[in-house]
């Protein structure tokens, strides 16, 4: 009687477990590995970027960030995304690092452009604006640094 106990909590346990890691690779977009296209993307300033990053649209999320790179000619910090396939981007479009809220992560915001050409894979998005310091902001402001 106690090994028949002993085997379905094992199994309950086990069930469990696998629950959760699929709910895990499913919501890091582990299956999602291999489809999508990268283009790249260079800012001045990158701050609160890394992989895994969003990259949004409109609000939605159409891809991540899978690597930042410094590059050693420009010294801007130079992040690779990885995008749905089936979200096509205008060549005019625009990339800015945004913050969720006062307190939250920076994410990549795309803004299409009007071209009727679109990015290919492994293609640069060249209208960037890098992320904005909080902390830099209120430090200008307290010592009236570019009121000018």
């Amino acid at each position: 009687m106690q090994n028949v106990a002993e085997t379905v909590i094992g199994a309950v346990v086990l069930v469990a477990a696998g629950g959760f890691l699929a709910y895990a690779a499913q919501t890091a977009d582990v299956g999602r590995v291999g489809n999508g296209y990268m283009l790249t993307a260079a800012f001045r300033t990158a701050d609160g970027v890394g992989s895994g990053t969003d990259v949004r649209m409109s609000g939605v999320k159409i891809g991540t960030v899978t690597g930042v790179s410094l590059d050693p000619q420009t010294f801007e910090a130079v992040t690779t995304l990885s995008l749905e396939t089936e979200v096509q981007i205008p060549e005019d479009s625009d990339a800015r690092i945004l913050s969720e809220s006062l307190l939250g992560g920076n994410y990549v915001s795309i803004t299409p452009g009007a071209s009727d050409f679109m990015l290919e894979d492994g293609a640069a998005i060249l209208n960037t604006q890098g992320s904005v310091s909080l902390l830099d902001l209120m430090i200008a402001f307290g010592t009236g640094q570019g009121a000018e």
